[in-house]
């Protein structure tokens, strides 16, 4: 916990791991932000007693850089940290597509990259961090790594080849259920029901689902079943699902979500 960390690039998936380095106890005093505008600076400066600095001092003082940008940045911010950056500086990265060899070429030669994707649960310490390393980088990274990312949620070592699956499955995954529940949520209002009560409904069935599917070590198709009795109502809702196609609808976006982060990998996208 001595070492002095700089989130880069501080949006809101990068102010979650700020705040969560800090419940975790990391002293503010060993964190670092930077942010496109002065004004959002400030507000991370104010709410976090940390410091506010520079692209350039970050890479100068911290012994780990957290990049944080959208895909599209990445290039031109490790243009602007190339010259500042020691070969010794652990380089973690978290915009999708963006693989650990994009950066390490752009770096000096030997620089550990981490690759994490991660996703927006992270704001209720709930995330799930999918961890890769990049030629360089030791078990110690990859350890530090899990303790940063660890603050806001669970994390995951998997091969860097399988990133753009786990992107699609996880770093995405959250606005699937979303799509569901409003979906469902529609669904109870045509039935007859306000939508608050809908809403509620929903939501709290899906937190129970969620926490049997953790915690009773069962496989989800036997969860299923013991909700789908012979001719009752369940599985006729599961015939219409299987009918409209849906679960190779899901097949079908987790595909085509894998295939937009190897394009934003290729520089195609």
């Amino acid at each position: 916990m001595t070492k002095k960390v700089a989130v880069l690039g501080t949006g809101k998936i990068g102010e979650a791991l700020l705040s969560g380095m800090i419940r975790a106890g990391r002293a503010p005093a060993d964190l670092l932000v930077t942010a496109r505008r002065a004004e959002r600076a400030e507000e991370l400066r104010t709410r976090y007693g940390v410091a506010a600095v520079s692209n350039p001092e970050a890479a100068k003082s911290a012994d780990t850089l957290i990049l944080t940008v959208k895909p599209q940045d990445m290039g031109a911010l490790l243009d602007e940290l190339a010259p500042h950056t020691p070969a010794g500086r652990l380089i973690i990265t978290g915009a999708a597509g963006i693989t650990t060899s994009f950066v390490e070429q752009r770096l000096a030669e030997g620089t550990p990259v981490v690759r994490v994707m991660t996703n927006t649960p992270a704001l209720v310490d709930e995330a799930m961090s999918v961890i890769s390393a990049g030629s360089h980088a030791t078990d110690d990274d990859l350890g530090h790594a899990e303790e940063v990312f660890g603050a806001v949620g669970k994390t995951l070592r998997v091969p860097e080849a399988q990133q753009d699956a786990t992107t699609a499955l996880s770093g995405s995954g959250p606005a699937y259920f979303y799509y569901l529940v409003e979906a469902m949520t529609d669904a109870g209002i045509l039935l007859g029901l306000p939508r608050d009560k809908a809403h509620d409904l929903i939501v709290q069935a899906a937190i129970g689902a969620a926490v049997m599917l953790r915690d009773s070590g069962e496989h989800p198709v036997k969860l299923r079943e013991n909700v789908t009795s012979p001719a009752g109502t369940t599985i006729n809702a599961i015939r219409e699902l299987e009918n409209h196609g849906v679960r190779a609808a899901l097949i079908a976006a987790l595909e085509a979500a894998r295939d937009r982060s190897r394009a934003l990998a290729s520089g195609t996208g």
